[in-house]
């Protein structure tokens, strides 16, 4: 009984997938609650409890945005490609390697 008082008593942030589970199951409102990754339950779960859900750092993008801009610059670097613009697939390929180590950081 001891390591569940600890837990709830930890800071959402802090939890881990698998205590969140837990403590979304316990919320009536949420639904899905196995199909969601970490911070589609954080969100979900302070909304619920009424927590204000304020991003911590502004500077920086998400991790799925950038995975979205890397995604149109592959398919901008093949256009490229086929059009056999070597300049601009180099362009695009540094790009691609920039967004990627963003993407490590923000992870």
């Amino acid at each position: 009984m001891g390591a569940k008082k600890e837990a709830k008593e930890k800071p959402f942030d802090k939890m881990t997938v698998k205590e969140l589970k837990e403590v979304a199951k316990e919320i009536p409102e949420i639904t899905g609650v196995y199909g969601m990754n970490k911070q589609d339950l954080l969100s979900e779960i302070k909304k619920a409890k009424g927590i204000d859900d304020a991003p911590k750092k502004t500077g920086r993008s998400s991790v799925r945005e950038l995975k979205a801009k890397i995604s149109e610059y592959k398919k901008q670097r093949q256009s490229a490609l086929a059009s056999n613009d070597d300049k601009m697939a180099l362009i695009y390929k540094r790009r691609i390697s920039r967004l990627k180590k963003k993407t490590r950081r923000a992870a």
